[in-house]
């Protein structure tokens, strides 16, 4: 059998998406903010990379809670590396005086001016952005920081790097995105194929039961549940989830129904194919095109409804890196703008390029859809 790359189908479909320059350029773009987005603790962290202590590499990034004591400081205190006196005694080996003068020594280290016997010269190497989404920077007064060559973005109002933070929420939105999606159309298109293909009394009990659950309020469930339970990304990607697969099921039924009466379903029910086999090989694929057109929507609207949520304060804890606290903190914050320009930016983007992509997505699929 041939893969599904040496498919002349597939090549035709990826061949039209390139065609679509607006939706392939989006792809791009939106794939290299995901990757740095999915290595955020390698771009933005308030630990070393990687450090040289008396001519041991360590990596600082992959160790836990660290002592001082392994640096030659006090026992019992964990090392915090954005502290001078810590980062002192790693580039001199241990320098017990790091601990009265730490800048004076560093510079002295740089200026090659320390001669001792004891003297072991280390180094550290640290991500472009030294903070991490929850590091607090007792320097910044007052908070909310603006821009600066330190916090490219500035910092909220509990002095936190604002450049990080968006980091860690653009990867929690897309990865609540896409475990949303997934879970909501794998129910969607099973209930939205089984109640178009064998139709009947099935089909009016399904739709009873979507009716019903479409119209209950997801917003008070979610409130009500937060309330009762200390909300977590798991249980808000379920919750979300729960209320989002009846999106799907209209248009697949519609398909379902209009196909399911085509030659090609009766000749496979003629050569004795399973009902099984006859949903999802034969007419799940031919009705791809209009599920494919809803997905834009399912994911644009699992990142607005966390976003939503966090602006409201119901959704992800306090302590999590996400977009709608920013937006939240930029409500609170009307004399800091570049919170809410921020936030403003980031979102549009995310959304935007979503949509271009899916877009793309759907005209590659669909063959009537011709590109020059």
């Amino acid at each position: 059998m041939r893969s599904l790359s040496s498919s002349p189908l597939a090549k035709r479909r990826w061949k039209n998406f390139k065609a679509n320059r607006r939706a392939f350029y989006s792809l791009i773009i939106f794939l290299i903010l995901t990757i740095i987005a999915s290595m955020a603790e390698f771009v933005a962290n308030d630990k070393p990379l990687i450090a040289s202590y008396r001519g041991n590499i360590i990596f600082p990034i992959f160790s836990g809670a660290v002592t001082e004591d392994q640096f030659g400081g006090d026992e019992g205190l964990i090392a915090q590396y954005k502290d001078p006196a810590i980062q002192c005694l790693i580039i001199t080996g241990g320098f017990i005086d790091c601990y009265d003068a730490p800048e004076i020594i560093i510079k002295n280290v740089s200026e090659g001016l320390i001669i001792d016997s004891d003297f072991h010269k280390g180094w550290m190497i640290w991500p472009i952005i030294p903070y991490s989404f929850n590091t607090i920077n007792h320097d910044v007064v007052p908070a909310p920081g603006s821009p600066n060559k330190s916090h490219w973005l500035g910092t909220d109002d509990t002095t936190r790097d604002v450049m990080a933070r968006v980091i860690y929420g653009f990867r929690i939105s897309v990865g609540f995105a896409v475990v949303v999606v997934f879970v909501s159309s794998i129910i969607g298109i099973i209930a939205g194929a089984v109640m178009g293909y064998f139709g009947g009394w099935i089909d009016l009990i399904f739709q009873r039961v979507v009716e019903i659950w479409s119209n209950i309020p997801s917003l008070y469930i979610i409130i009500i549940m937060s309330a009762i339970f200390s909300m977590s990304f798991t249980l808000l990607t379920v919750l979300v989830a729960l209320f989002s697969w009846t999106a799907l099921v209209g248009v697949v039924r519609a398909e379902f129904l209009r196909a399911r009466n085509f030659e090609y379903v009766r000749a496979a029910r003629a050569l004795g194919l399973s009902n099984f086999k006859i949903i999802f090989r034969h007419v799940l694929p031919n009705a791809m095109v209009a599920t494919i057109t809803m997905l834009p929507f399912l994911f644009t609207g699992a990142i607005g409804s966390l976003t939503s949520l966090d602006f409201l304060g119901f959704g992800l804890p306090p302590s999590y890196p996400s977009l709608g606290e920013l937006a939240l903190q930029a409500k609170q914050n009307l004399h800091a703008p570049w919170l809410a320009f921020t936030a403003f930016v980031v979102i549009s983007v995310m959304l935007s390029l979503l949509v271009f992509i899916f877009e793309g997505v759907r005209d590659a699929f669909d063959p009537r859809k011709t590109f020059s």
